[in-house]
């Protein structure tokens, strides 16, 4: 299976249609807590250009901490989600709301134990990186 974060070289050149549903896969392991839904929807590793997925996980599933050198906005679909931010306390984001985490933030995001989370995001790509992925999430109740 292709590993989804395995992005090209640069974003295409001219409009570029993808359907619905065609590059759906599962997210690698060691990012998450369990599996979940990803597709790719632009992909890249060109400094300045932009990363972009839909995002289905399961109840309960989380990320990993992480981070993004040049931030990451979510954009919640459906669900309910919960989010957190290094030094803060977890927060619930619903289907509308939108997550902007600031470049180098440490961070992760999940579904709520009782409602899957599908979620749009999209990341921007510094030294030839969307995304950099940290330890499991041990507490999701308080402060880290």
């Amino acid at each position: 299976m292709t590993d989804p974060f395995d992005m090209d070289e640069a974003c295409p050149a001219a409009m570029t249609i993808t359907r619905a549903g065609s590059a759906v896969m599962r997210a690698p392991k060691g990012i998450s807590s369990g599996p979940f839904w990803v597709e790719m929807l632009l992909t890249s590793r060109k400094d300045g250009e932009n990363t972009a997925m839909r995002a289905v996980v399961e109840p309960g599933v989380v990320t990993h901490w992480h981070s993004h050198p040049r931030g990451q906005l979510l954009f919640v679909l459906e669900g309910v989600g919960l989010v957190q931010r290094d030094g803060d306390g977890m927060k619930e984001v619903r289907a509308g709301d939108s997550v902007w985490f600031a470049p180098g933030e440490q961070h992760w995001h999940g579904a709520s134990p009782t409602s899957t989370f599908s979620y749009i995001s999209i990341q921007g790509v510094k030294d030839g990186a969307a995304v950099q992925w940290m330890e499991p999430v041990e507490h999701m109740e308080g402060p880290r």
